[in-house]
């Protein structure tokens, strides 16, 4: 590229995060950072966007760097349909999301804000990329993310993606030379058990709290939590069509027109 890319910041975990601290230091050396992120965290979001109340964007000045950063009352998935329609001047050539922090490998693909972020980009023909540290704690420690996340970035810029195609990355949270390098995995087939804690309020009214248990179903060494276990950074690929194709040819068997 001849001039340095446009590049669109933003996390599920709100701007002040140290994750996305840390991402807007790493690609303000690769081009142009514009950030619009969650005032809030918003973790578990999914794809939701806002409907049924007003969104509202702020400039705001959070450090010294060369970034330009709007902080936004909506979701992940808002940030980018805004940045997209009203806040660039012009579209840009990547979308980087995160660094998360905690795990979005597996079926916490479905879940995570950080995703639909980079997923709601790669919807509008932008490439994308979600990157994440397996590590839940608030102070979390993204040295040992920087190289692979500069890495990964200027490879996207370099080869760029496919339509349809954004891609999960997930750090190990490991020291730096125990991470034995990057694997291209599929996602492992993997679900949460759920369980609810039901308690009473003051006033007698049950409430409940959600808790549960990972479970990976999945014996693979081509997967996502394998190359983590393992101690690599786990790179999948994903599609938004969630088209099952191999099975329409069984649906066209059915007698659904008589």
């Amino acid at each position: 590229m001849t001039e340095r890319p446009l590049i669109l910041v933003t996390n599920d975990d709100g701007i002040n995060a140290p994750g996305i601290r840390a991402l807007i230091s790493i690609m303000n050396a690769i081009g142009e950072v514009v950030v619009v992120a969650p005032d809030s965290p918003q973790s578990g979001m999914g794809h939701a966007i806002t409907l049924d109340s007003t969104l509202y964007a702020e400039r705001v000045y959070m450090d010294d760097g060369p970034q330009i950063e709007y902080s936004c009352s909506g979701t992940p998935a808002d940030c980018v349909k805004l940045a997209i329609r009203e806040l660039l001047d012009r579209k840009p050539d990547l979308c980087v999301s995160g660094i998360n922090h905690g795990s979005n490998s597996s079926i916490n693909v479905i879940y995570s804000g950080t995703m639909s972020a980079a997923i709601e980009a790669g919807i509008e023909g932008i490439p994308a990329v979600g990157f994440s540290l397996l590590d839940y704690t608030w102070n979390a420690n993204f040295e040992a993310s920087k190289d692979y996340v500069k890495t990964i970035t200027e490879q996207i810029l370099n080869n760029s993606l496919p339509n349809g195609i954004v891609l999960n990355v997930n750090i190990p949270n490991i020291l730096k030379n125990a991470i034995k390098g990057i694997k291209i995995c599929r996602q492992a087939k993997a679900n949460w058990v759920e369980e609810f804690d039901k308690r009473k309020n003051p006033q007698g009214k049950d409430y409940y709290w959600l808790s549960g248990k990972f479970v990976n179903l999945d014996g693979g060494e081509d997967t996502d939590e394998w190359a983590l276990e393992q101690g690599y950074v786990s790179l999948v690929p994903v599609q938004f069509d969630l088209t099952a194709h191999k099975f329409i040819k069984n649906l066209n068997t059915w007698n659904l027109n008589d």
